[in-house]
């Protein structure tokens, strides 16, 4: 007997160490839990603005159209995810108090409610909004994997469409749904005023684009840059020298020039002539290559959701009033294009490296954006910030890598030199545009 009792007290050693490691074991089971969930999240946000490109590659939209998408879809996150607190409110024009959730904040599950927010918006603000609806439907059935409290999703998902249309509202008067009421763009015969450019001649891009309320600038002229020169044919004048230059790059390439035209171009719509068949070919385009070169950072580091919602959405807020500024001054000089200049004057075959976008050629674009890139990003993540841009590999364009954002929005800006599709000063004049922009930006969204 003494001997049963004896094994009865080891059985139920036994079973109470094992049931006391089963909830140690599970404890620890949950914590990794909430650590995968918090992870996966945190991911959420770069996978978005991933998918959004693809969307909007497809959508085949402008450039300046697709700065406002992705600025509308990351402030919808930011705001979401802040949930009243670091609100944009106040700071973003007309942008006024956001709703707030209510109850306390373990009833909600911020990070399921921004990534909602974000959908909810996209699929407003571009044209296929059924592929939006299945990045959310994939995303959402994703979550399920993770235990969270059936009362806590539906009021986090509650939460997020609530943000996304207080966000939408608020984009619906920004003058976008009014800029086509506005006149045309007239092309006339005086021979300093833009034309349409080989080989499609396409009307003028968004000649009403100033018309949009910027986010943060004080009105779309307020870093309009310094007059260009006047055209001027005279073998001896300034604008003939920059005219040259130009001609010059295209007739003198070599391999390393031709490598960063092509990786610059970001053209969303380049049309292709291959024999009597002519077919378009999408790309991404200038703000799509910045978020991703942001999207690719943040990936690497590691970042919480949070940091990621305050990096895309203060990079696209830049880069959209970047455009509206850009865009301004573009329609304001109406300069003409090197490849007009050069086929009337100096050489009726020759062609520039890169398609000629259908816009005024004065101030670049993409020098604009990139000069207000950079500037948000070394603010962010500092200077002499290596690290390698893979964006343009998925349209068969090798990787390059740059110490620093400053680097690339340079070599982005000569690219338009190299391409043949700008004169040097529009390259310039639009970096310095760009970083002022971009410091004007930064000490706006800092400010209490």
């Amino acid at each position: 007997m003494p001997e049963i009792k004896e094994m009865k007290r080891s059985e139920i050693s036994y079973i109470l160490s094992f049931v006391l490691l089963s909830f140690l074991i599970a404890g620890c089971a949950g914590n990794r839990d909430k650590h995968s969930q918090d992870k996966f999240f945190a991911e959420q946000l770069i996978a978005c603005n991933r998918n959004l490109t693809k969307v909007v590659i497809t959508d085949v939209l402008t450039p300046p159209v697709c700065s406002r998408v992705y600025a509308y879809t990351n402030i919808a996150a930011h705001e979401a995810l802040s949930a009243g607190k670091n609100s944009y409110a106040g700071k973003l024009n007309n942008l006024t108090k956001v709703p707030a959730p209510g109850g306390k904040a373990k009833d909600y599950y911020l990070p399921l409610s921004s990534i909602i927010a974000f959908c909810t918006v996209a699929e407003k603000v571009v044209f296929n909004s059924e592929a939006v609806k299945k990045m959310e439907e994939d995303f959402l059935a994703e979550v399920e994997q993770f235990d969270i409290d059936p009362e806590v999703y539906e009021r986090s998902v509650k939460y997020g469409r609530e943000v996304g249309g207080f966000i939408i509202g608020w984009a619906s008067k920004d003058g976008y749904l009014q800029r086509n009421s506005f006149p045309a763009y007239i092309v006339t015969k005086e021979n300093w005023r833009w034309q349409p450019t080989p080989p499609d001649y396409t009307d003028a891009v968004e000649p009403n684009w100033h018309t949009l309320r910027p986010f943060v600038l004080d009105s779309s002229s307020q870093f309009r840059p310094v007059m260009p020169e006047l055209l001027d044919t005279s073998q001896k004048s300034s604008y003939y020298k920059n005219v040259m230059e130009v001609y010059d790059a295209v007739r003198n390439q070599d391999n390393e020039r031709i490598e960063i035209a092509k990786f610059w171009d970001c053209n969303p719509n380049i049309s292709i002539t291959s024999g009597h068949v002519t077919y378009f070919q999408q790309k991404i385009s200038p703000a799509g290559h910045w978020l991703n070169i942001a999207t690719t950072i943040l990936e690497e580091r590691k970042t919480t959701i949070e940091k990621s919602a305050q990096v895309l959405s203060t990079l696209s807020i830049a880069i959209a009033d970047g455009f509206i500024n850009c865009w301004e001054a573009k329609f304001h000089y109406n300069t003409i294009r090197p490849e007009t200049i050069i086929n009337r004057y100096i050489d009726k075959d020759w062609r520039p490296l890169l398609q000629t976008p259908p816009f005024p050629e004065y101030p670049s674009g993409h020098s604009v954006v990139s000069g207000a890139s950079a500037v948000i990003l070394t603010n962010i993540f500092g200077d002499n910030y290596s690290y390698t841009d893979s964006t343009e590999v998925p349209f068969g364009i090798p990787a390059r890598k740059y110490t620093s954002f400053n680097e690339a929005a340079r070599e982005a800006s000569l690219s338009r030199l190299y391409g043949g599709i700008h004169y040097l000063p529009a390259l310039n004049n639009g970096l310095e545009e760009g970083k002022r922009i971009g410091e004007y930006v930064l000490s706006k969204l800092s400010a209490k």
